[in-house]
């Protein structure tokens, strides 16, 4: 487990083992939570970087006999 440290700014540096995993680059945006005493980071991404993660999926839809 990690730990990190606020400073007086209340800033904080995220360490970079975890940078590296999540590729998290420099400008990058993170969305922050708070869930009790929790802070949760969550990466945002841009949309086209979602495209094509459906790529292969398979789309055909049984029909009950009923139903068209």
């Amino acid at each position: 487990m990690e730990t990190i440290t606020v400073s007086p700014k209340f800033q904080i540096v995220i360490p970079k083992e975890i940078r590296q995993k999540l590729e998290i680059k420099p400008g990058q945006k993170l969305q922050v939570f708070q869930s009790g005493n929790r802070i949760e980071y969550i990466i945002i991404k841009d949309i086209s970087a979602s495209r094509g993660f459906l790529k292969g999926i398979d789309t055909d839809i049984e029909r009950e006999g009923d139903r068209y």
